[in-house]
């Protein structure tokens, strides 16, 4: 890991819809000519086969023209953690650099570029008899309980997390429980020194937040006449799938499972215009609340360069910002 932490990496993050991946694939395209782009996923989502539509991962075409990693990796039934994700990334980034080409690193998972950045903090070994007691009670009050739990204890944690995050709650009521530390404690205290790369962080962020709204809706609509349904209906018919686990969680999948549930109650009815208005609705919103999150991650980023996502030349600055951070780079 200590090679590749020596020299610095180009990253390009920012809130769900503000743009990465358009404005990844052309700074790809213009540095084409000068020195061949390997993008690496900086997703949760991404690394999961067979969620394709409602996660918006890259086309076909898209990944043909530049080469993509960390993106179809592994099975729903399966987690990843940001450990994981760091050990992944710090080896594809030696990869790309040997084959002469230049990694980008690109997405909207927050924990995943604060882990490469401040490197992993040593925390609480899992408990199973602590984490099947916290799922207990959730069982009887619901997550949202749980969350105002976890606000009395750890504040600073619960303020970034949805009352509905049942993985990320459950792990950090886990921590306090078996530590008797806050969450938010570990986090201010990165064990390991150097970062595992460092980047120089591009952030795509709307000045307008109602641009940011407007995309996202146009996005989800998009998936829904994409395919999306048919998508969660096939993952359903596998039969090993369920909403406890991470891949099922994610905005979007969620909801939709949870319609399916609901409708399967009645009778397994096919859904109507009334279910389809509210999972629009419930989707449009889980992802306006994951946007919001992202935005207040990158905020405590204070290390990063800032590109107004809603600019009318907001791809062109970011191109120009990969082209200036790699000439930066060069020895």
């Amino acid at each position: 890991m200590s090679t590749a932490a020596a020299a610095p990496c180009i990253a390009l993050a920012g809130p769900t819809a503000s743009g990465k991946t358009a404005a990844a694939l052309a700074a790809a395209a213009s540095l084409a000519r000068t020195q061949p782009v390997e993008i690496v996923s900086v997703d949760s989502a991404l690394v999961y086969r067979g969620m394709d539509i409602g996660s918006a991962k890259p086309s076909a075409a898209e990944r043909a023209a530049v080469p993509h990693h960390l993106i179809d990796t592994l099975d729903p039934t399966q987690s990843y953690s940001a450990a994981a994700f760091v050990a992944d990334a710090v080896r594809l980034v030696g990869e790309i650099r040997a084959r002469g080409a230049l990694p980008l690193l690109v997405g909207g998972t927050m924990l995943y570029f604060k882990a490469l950045m401040e490197g992993l903090d040593a925390m609480p070994a899992a408990d199973a008899e602590v984490r099947a007691q916290i799922d207990a009670e959730a069982a009887d009050e619901g997550w949202p309980a749980m969350h105002a739990r976890l606000a009395e204890v750890d504040p600073a944690t619960a303020a970034r997390l949805a009352p509905h995050d049942s993985q990320r709650i459950q792990r950090a009521l886990e921590v306090w429980r078996t530590s008797g530390q806050p969450l938010s404690h570990f986090h201010q205290r990165a064990q390991t020194p150097q970062p595992a790369l460092a980047l120089h962080l591009i952030s795509l962020e709307p000045i307008d937040r109602a641009w940011l709204h407007a995309r996202v809706a146009q996005r989800f609509d998009a998936m829904l006449e994409a395919g999306f349904l048919e998508e969660v209906r096939t993952l359903r018919a596998r039969g090993d799938l369920n909403l406890e686990l991470p891949s099922m969680r994610c905005v979007g999948y969620r909801q939709a499972w949870e319609m399916f549930d609901a409708l399967a109650a009645q009778g397994g009815r096919a859904p109507d215009a009334a279910d389809l208005a509210t999972l629009r609705e419930r989707g449009i919103a889980a992802t306006r609340q994951l946007a919001k999150r992202q935005i207040t991650w990158l905020r405590s980023m204070r290390a990063r360069q800032i590109i107004a996502a809603d600019a009318s030349d907001a791809l062109v600055q970011a191109v120009a910002a990969v082209h200036a951070a790699r000439k930066a780079q060069q020895p």
